[in-house]
């Protein structure tokens, strides 16, 4: 603790950091509250959001047209077209559901009438031009986790999803008590010798965009016991109390005699200038600061102080910055037509900061909440290569951006649940995901694109995961292993299972329709894996090239109907209801490379692995097995 002694001079880093732990003992915290989400703007989450329902929750038309089965459009073309019988097709709007007995539309530009019947010169494929069920948010994703501001996109999201209400931390009340004898409201005709109190509304303008409530009093004429009675009552009226004026070492100035008869000093005087005779004290386990008069003072106070409490008590970091230098991880194309504006996902990797782009679907409202920043192509130009440098407008500071884990590869929701666990824990680092599949992972971590990569791939010829690929693709040993889980893979199945589905073969079955994962991902290799080894060909899937890019998604298209069955793991079954044929436990694991083994972010992403608490979310989520969670494997020389 601060030895206190009257106008010290006290480092300011060490004067935050014990204001801080000394709060912390104290037990402080502004408490929770409910809110509707529309009334959520700029709110911090008290606890993780999940979706309650999938965006869109049915297939929707994305187009206007005609909605039809694909399979009677095969073969169509120019030389040979194909005419549709009105029973056979359905007009529809973009929007619409989609009908009954139908898997894609046609847009209305490309159907030529004749009479009643649709003639067609291109074939359709399964799912074209259909919005699928959770193709933006999936239900029972995790949305924001504890403690993020909530912003106008997050809100969309929100309501997409089914959550009208969120329980948030409450904005902190911070009282601000002007005082002085020469002090006076604002006027417009002041006597010599007045001072116009305007601090309160400067202090007031910077709170309220810090995500607090404030309060300000009437100004309190320069007598101890009109100041003692101040601060009785700002103290059972506010979370937070400020004295502005009083704190020098002139003689009316009582601010750090009245805090220390209420509660405690624990600095006075701190080695900054302008700002000096900061007082920091506690009283009724509240914080109370004695502000210095002058303005520059109070504003350097409140940034350099009040600030880092309040990003400290709200976990969150307040005033992002604005724009920066960025490197683009892969090409993105685009119309000539239009200036185009791409989320993106921003991280420190290296002496650069890489951008990675997120879903630019016109419905996808989730990739707002995913960004770290937007970049902007103009018009007449095609796109961005990868490895193009670009000004990404950031959403958030440059300093949470350096402290980002940047995790690419295979899908599962536990990676959210780390960063949940990584925000309740109020730790300075954040975690950014992005789903491309294990191989993904493993090439983004090779370019160095990534500071960990999510990986479950199956080496056929030995059996074993994931250390054969990191082998072969870091021929260098410089990949590391970190153990995290076995996880149940296995068929997920509509409710009931009423296809009878048991086997990798019943996926060939006329009756039985399939919703497939990516190429790359971890799981379609293993689903390739079952299907040479059972001599089954892909072929004689129905929707084997349908691909999702996460569990949930797929587990989202059979909860709506829109097929039979898919490979996933036990969890996404769980979260949808659906039933589970369990086919084998396989090794999720996480790389990263020596580079930034020994880094702070990636200790404590292990160190969170390791903990009591991460085992014990995994088995409340269902499906998982830790395996030595947290232990990291170094490839053999």
């Amino acid at each position: 603790m601060i030895d206190y002694t009257y106008l010290s001079n006290t480092d300011i880093e060490k004067a935050v950091a014990e204001y801080i732990r000394a709060l912390d003992e104290e037990g402080f915290c502004p408490g929770t509250e409910t809110v509707k989400t529309a009334d959520a703007l700029g709110r911090i989450t008290a606890e993780a959001i999940y979706a309650k329902i999938s965006s869109p929750h049915y297939n929707a038309s994305a187009m206007d047209g005609i909605a039809l089965m694909a399979k009677d459009t095969f073969g169509a073309s120019e030389a040979s077209p194909v005419v549709i019988p009105p029973d056979r097709y359905v007009v529809v709007d973009t929007g619409d559901p989609l009908p009954e007995g139908t898997d894609c539309v046609v847009m209305v530009e490309d159907v030529i009438y004749e009479g009643d019947s649709a003639r067609l010169i291109a074939a359709a494929t399964p799912w074209q031009n259909v919005r699928q069920i959770g193709e933006d948010i999936c239900s029972g994703d995790m949305l924001l986790p504890s403690f993020t501001e909530i912003t106008p996109y997050s809100m969309g999201a929100m309501l997409a999803a089914g959550i009208l209400e969120a329980k948030v931390v409450k904005k902190p009340v911070v009282g601000i008590i002007p005082t002085g004898d020469e002090v006076i409201p604002p006027s417009d005709d002041p006597a010599p010798g007045d001072v116009i109190e305007f601090n309160s509304t400067i202090f007031s303008a910077m709170l309220t965009k810090w995500g607090c409530s404030p309060r300000t009093y009437p100004i309190v004429r320069d007598r101890m016991e009109l100041l003692r009675d101040a601060l009785s009552l700002a103290l059972t009226e506010c979370d937070i109390v400020m004295i502005n004026a009083g704190s020098s070492a002139g003689r009316d100035d009582y601010t750090s005699t009245i805090i220390g008869e209420a509660g405690r000093v624990l600095c006075h005087g701190i080695a900054i200038k302008p700002g000096k005779p900061t007082v920091l004290g506690i009283a009724q386990g509240k914080p109370v600061m004695g502000i210095p008069g002058y303005p520059v003072s109070g504003i350097i106070v409140l940034t350099e102080i009040l600030k880092p409490v309040l990003e400290h008590l709200l976990k969150v970091s307040i005033e992002p910055g604005t724009e920066m230098d960025a490197v683009v991880t892969k090409r993105v194309n685009k119309s000539l037509k239009y200036r185009e504006y791409i989320r993106v996902q921003l991280g420190s990797t290296g002496d650069e900061l890489t951008a990675v782009p997120l879903n630019r679907g016109a419905g996808v409202v989730s990739s707002f909440v995913k960004a770290d920043g937007i970049i902007s192509i103009p018009q007449n130009y095609e796109g961005l290569e990868a490895g193009e440098h670009v000004t990404a407008t950031l959403m958030r500071s440059p300093e949470d951006i350096a402290r980002t884990i940047v995790v690419i590869g295979s899908h599962d929701p536990l990676i959210d649940e780390i960063s949940d666990m990584f925000r309740r824990r109020g730790s300075r680092f954040f975690i950014s995901s992005s789903h491309v599949g294990s191989m993904g992972g493993i090439m983004a971590a090779r370019r160095g694109e990534a500071h960990i990569g999510g990986t479950h791939l199956l080496d056929e010829e030995s059996g074993t995961y994931n250390i054969p690929y990191l082998k072969q693709y870091f021929p260098d040993n410089d990949a590391v292993l970190i153990h995290s889980v076995y996880r149940q893979q296995g068929l997920m199945v509509t409710k009931g299972n009423p296809k009878g589905i048991k086997t990798i073969r019943d996926l060939a079955r006329e009756d039985v329709s399939y919703v497939n994962r990516q190429k790359g991902s971890g799981t379609r290799v293993l689903l390739d894996y079952l299907l040479r080894k059972e001599g089954v060909d892909p072929a004689d899937i129905y929707g084997y090239e349908r691909e999702e890019f996460t569990h949930t998604s797929v587990a989202a298209q059979i909860a709506g109907g829109s097929a039979d069955c898919g490979m996933g793991i036990y969890s996404a079954a769980k979260i949808y209801g659906l039933d589970f044929v369990f086919i084998c436990n396989e090794q999720y694991d996480f790389l990263t490379t020596k580079k930034y083994l020994d880094t702070p972010m990636i200790r404590e992403f292990i160190e969170v692995l390791k903990s009591p608490e991460f085992t014990e979310r995994m088995i409340a989520m269902g499906g998982y097995d830790p395996n030595r969670p947290g232990e990291i494997e170094f490839m053999e020389e």
